[in-house]
């Protein structure tokens, strides 16, 4: 029966080209761009390179305090201390990383100016980070707290400092001082906020004072802790001790009355900026999430179901013969259903197709640096479902029409 279906939907389509046409036109326009905004998303929160443990990390990062003078300021604000005295010091974790955000700098090379973005890490970030390293290897603990003068720096960088000769044991100066280059990685996209740099270098060669006993970090571009979980099932326990922890914070500043932060997703931490409360923020956010993309697909489906309408009473005549026969509402709005979500999942492989196209050229573009949008399984799963779904409201109002419809009414006209 199902083969049937397709047979008729393809019939239908070829009836009337121009319905078709802006049908699918409606269709393709808003999947296309809900399925280029889900790849932009997907690129930049999902499980990819180099973050691919992402499933068991966690960050504290961004975050709210309250100050008795200047009100609430938010955002990543945290200094090293904080992050040493009350991050560092769980218990639960498997492995606990402090860095900081990338810091704008530039080198010169032959009277060649390079723009690039350095990174101050210990050694945990590669432990729990996979960056593919293309030479040598990550720097260890033994750097990190010799502070020793090495440096791990990307691919874009070795082929702009060193004309993309093997770079392992060469020096490059960056940050007013002379690296060593112990290992060579791939580049990551900048929308990888974490892990992108173009130089990491060990923690001690930034000029933030480490020690300084202070909650709120004073120089850009601040920093972050990652937080590495031995399975998914430790991290309830790790946000529960790091609230533990937090319990008994004290103000050395001595002007900050209140602070509300944990260790959690990226989409956790947005959330709780907006909504400036710990718990309970994940359901109402991705609510408001589903809700915008509802609004934004509700124009095209009601165009979609004012088409649909004009093509059931096109075919009335085939309803009125179907129902004289015997054939159920139940049947035929089932069938009309069935011919609707073909059409529409025909339309999202169209609009798979053209994304596909469009991300090859954006991509060739470079406007985001080292960034390679592409479609996976997990969004031709998601634009599969909001094309079905798509599918289903548009078709429903047309379909109960359908059912409502009388053999009599039919033959004289279907206008009663």
């Amino acid at each position: 029966m199902l083969k049937n279906y397709f047979k008729i939907a393809f019939k239908v389509m070829m009836r009337n080209k121009l319905f078709t046409f802006i049908s699918l036109f409606g269709i393709c326009f808003t999947l296309l761009i809900l399925v280029l905004v889900t790849s932009a998303l997907d690129h930049t929160f999902g499980p990819h390179y180099p973050e691919k443990k992402l499933g068991r990390t966690l960050s504290v990062t961004m975050g709210l305090i309250s100050s008795k003078e200047s009100g609430t300021s938010s955002g990543p604000l945290f200094s090293p201390y904080f992050f040493k005295k009350y991050v560092k010091t769980l218990k639960t974790p498997q492995k606990i990383s402090l860095a900081s955000f990338h810091n704008p700098i530039q080198i010169y090379k032959d009277k060649k100016k390079i723009k690039l973005g350095i990174k101050y890490v210990d050694s945990e970030f590669w432990e729990i980070l996979d960056f593919n390293f293309l030479e040598g290897k990550a720097f260890i603990k033994n750097d990190v707290n010799n502070i020793s003068n090495v440096a791990v720096i990307n691919q874009k960088i070795r082929d702009q400092y060193f004309n993309g000769e093997e770079a392992v044991g060469k020096y490059i100066e960056a940050d007013g001082k002379n690296f060593r280059v112990i290992g060579v990685v791939e580049n990551v996209s900048i929308l990888r906020i974490m892990p992108y740099a173009d130089i990491w270098v060990p923690l001690g060669h930034t000029s933030e004072d480490l020690n300084r006993i202070s909650i709120v970090a004073n120089q850009f571009p601040g920093w972050f802790a990652m937080v590495l979980a031995h399975n998914k099932k430790d991290i309830p326990k790790i946000k529960s001790e790091f609230q533990n922890h937090l319990k008994n914070i004290e103000f050395p500043e001595g002007k900050y009355e209140w602070l509300l932060t944990n260790a959690s997703t990226y989409q956790e931490a947005l959330a709780r900026q907006i909504f400036r409360k710990e718990d309970g923020n994940i359901g109402p956010f991705m609510f408001v999430l589903y809700l915008l993309m509802v609004i934004f697909m509700i124009l095209p489906a009601i165009n979609l179901v004012n088409i649909n309408v004009s093509r059931i009473l096109e075919r009335a005549s085939e309803i009125g013969i179907r129902k004289s026969f015997g054939a159920s509402s139940m049947t035929l709005v089932g069938q009309f259903m069935i011919e609707n979500i073909i059409i529409t999942l025909i339309g999202g492989l169209i609009s798979f197709l053209l994304a596909s196209i469009i991300l090859a050229i954006f991509n060739q573009t470079g406007l985001l640096p080292d960034t390679h949008f592409a479609l996976n399984f997990r969004i031709f799963f998601t634009g599969m479902m909001i094309a079905l779904f798509f599918g289903l409201i548009s078709g429903v109002y047309p379909a109960f029409k359908m059912s409502k419809l009388q053999p009599a009414e039919i033959i004289q006209g279907g206008n009663k």
